[in-house]
């Protein structure tokens, strides 16, 4: 994986994360560590340099400003960052732009907007009366300035941006929509430095046009980007894979095509990926660092490389996290830290996203926080968080419990629910990872929620995973479903019937498969709240993947004709 960000602020706080029970909540840090504004957010994003920082609550987005006050109140489904002022927000009513004081400036919705302004434009779309998108672009004021009359548009890039006609033209237009040139070219690309990729018919390869729509190189490449810098990177066919190089202006190889990938840095440097095992290319790269005439400046060593900025990039190899300087080399003066992630100055502070957790150091490499480990529940108990990483590829944060008897026994069917098991050091064919919340706690019953998401490289998607734990932290019992009910009861038709009623009467289900839903199973997916009986289906039981885990909450006053008030499991969390 590539990419690194980095930007300026102009607020001293930090989104620091907090285990609670009952989940996760994020709050913001100052830069002696020091909570600022407390935990009461899903999830918190970095402070912009507008003094403005986006926050997600109960499943909605709104802004807030350094005080904590909201901006935005939570309303938007998806709030963009802020570029050039502006904001892409999202609605039931469809995409608009605001402004920093929270303003919706575009006088109506449209069906897609792109995130980011630049050059003081944005992409935006409407459909037809037949469902076929058509593209534009609208100005800082939220006004269409170009008409939404395009079959297809591109970012600006130097003034000028690469549109397709409704008859199928490309066309390079300026900032005011005015038409530079025509090409009559079955493809054509982005603008960069002059040139733009092209292909002459729409399953051929691609070469290079001038502005004028002159060949600068004939079609024989699979790929082809844009030139940034006066280099493109391309690729040609493989044994079975594109090989990638590096080209001039000119069409000359600066980097020859026998690479799993290259991609730009910044400050003429490029990572340069060569496959982990040949024989299936897809699985993994490894990097190594080039310059701008094609030299490599280190060995092939890095998992994860960031891009440059005034001289320093973070990188990853199999066992640590640290910066680079553009010949390659650590910077033996900032931190390494143990796992993979990215290391990135966040003003006064490095800030660290290492194996899925945060961190922060001082510039003179003092550790200002990092996320606790241990989550007392009472005097005498505690969740530890233990973290096994045998491999790069695999990652689990699993639960032990401190202070209860029969720990040994409990922890270790823990372990085997998280998926701690004997992996090989060597390069996988897959990736996983697991984590784990404290989802409920009342008198001795103890519910820990379980995930993980496997991988198998070479695949579209993998697969998620979530586990329940319902434990009596007296006696080291783990209960199931039937426990809660009197032995005997009808609970799984009862359960199954109740459930049924919902999605007949409820909208919200209209995601299921029709005719699939055909009741529960006596041992159900299931988890326990203070609302009530939580059921569960996995992907694909009764709904798309896209579905995640359909749930389905009832409450115990609905069962209270089966469940089993004198029964073990009732009373460690119930009189």
């Amino acid at each position: 994986m590539v990419g690194f960000y980095q930007e300026v602020r102009g607020v001293y706080l930090f989104p620091a994360a907090f285990r609670e029970i009952g989940g996760t909540k994020w709050g913001y840090i100052n830069a002696k560590g020091k909570v600022v504004l407390p935990p009461i957010y899903d999830q918190a994003e970095d402070y912009q340099d507008n003094g403005l920082a986006i926050v997600h609550l109960m499943d909605k987005s709104g802004i807030i400003n350094e005080q904590g006050y909201f901006i935005v109140k939570p309303k938007y489904d998806t709030i963009q960052s802020f570029s050039e002022g502006r904001s892409i927000v999202n609605d039931r009513e469809g995409n608009k732009v605001i402004d920093e004081s929270g303003k919706v400036i575009t006088d109506r919705a449209y069906t897609v907007i792109n995130p980011e302004y630049i050059q003081g434009r944005v992409e935006a779309a409407e459909t037809d009366e037949q469902g076929n998108y058509r593209y534009g672009y609208l100005n800082k004021r939220g006004k269409i300035v170009i008409p939404l009359i395009y079959e297809s548009t591109s970012e600006f890039t130097e003034g000028r941006a690469v549109v397709k006609t409704l008859k199928g033209q490309y066309q390079l237009i300026d900032l005011t929509g005015k038409v530079l040139q025509t090409y009559p070219y079955a493809w054509v690309g982005n603008y960069g430095q002059g040139l733009l990729s092209f292909k002459k018919s729409n399953d051929g390869k691609y070469g290079y046009i001038d502005i004028q729509g002159n060949i600068v190189m004939e079609p024989k490449f699979t790929t082809a980007e844009r030139f940034v810098d006066s280099r493109a990177v391309v690729s040609i066919d493989g044994d079975q894979r594109d090989l990638y190089g590096l080209i001039k202006p000119d069409g000359t190889y600066i980097i020859k095509p026998h690479y799993n990938g290259i991609v730009y840095l910044g400050e003429n440097r490029f990572a340069i990926g060569k496959e982990l095992d040949p024989k299936q290319a897809c699985i993994r790269s490894i990097f190594a660092v080039a310059d701008h005439e094609g030299h490599l400046l280190t060995g092939f060593i890095f998992r994860e490389i960031g891009h440059f900025q005034d001289g320093l990039a973070s990188v990853s190899d199999d066992q640590f996290t640290y910066f680079i300087d553009t010949l390659g080399n650590r910077v033996v003066h900032l931190p390494q830290v143990s796992g993979g992630g990215w290391l990135s100055f966040d003003k006064t502070l490095i800030k660290g996203e290492i194996d899925q957790r945060l961190i922060y150091f001082s510039q003179t490499n003092e550790l200002i926080w990092e996320q606790a480990s241990i989550f007392p529940l009472t005097k005498q108990l505690a969740i530890l968080e233990q973290k096994y990483r045998p491999n790069f590829d695999y990652l689990i944060y699993y639960p032990e419990i401190k202070g209860m008897t029969n720990s040994a026994q409990v922890n270790e069917k823990l372990m085997e629910m998280a998926g701690v098991k004997p992996v090989p050091s060597i390069p996988l064919e897959y990736s996983y990872t697991g984590d784990f919340e404290i989802t409920f706690f009342m008198k001795d019953l103890l519910v820990l929620e379980i995930t993980g998401y496997e991988y198998p490289f070479c695949s579209a998607y993998g697969m998620p995973i979530k586990k329940y734990a319902h434990i009596n932290l007296r006696t080291g019992k783990f209960y199931q479903l039937k426990d809660l009910f009197k032995a005997g009861s009808p609970y799984v038709k009862a359960i199954s019937d109740l459930i049924e009623e919902q999605i007949k009467s409820n909208d919200e289900y209209s995601y299921l498969f029709p005719n699939e839903y055909h009741g529960i199973q006596s041992a159900q997916p299931f988890f326990i709240s203070e609302t009530g009986l939580n059921i569960f289906f996995h992907p694909y039981d009764i709904a798309s993947f896209s579905a995640g885990f359909p749930t389905f909450m009832i409450s115990f006053h609905e069962l209270k004709e089966w469940i089993d008030v004198n029964g073990e499991f009732w009373r460690t969390f119930r009189s």
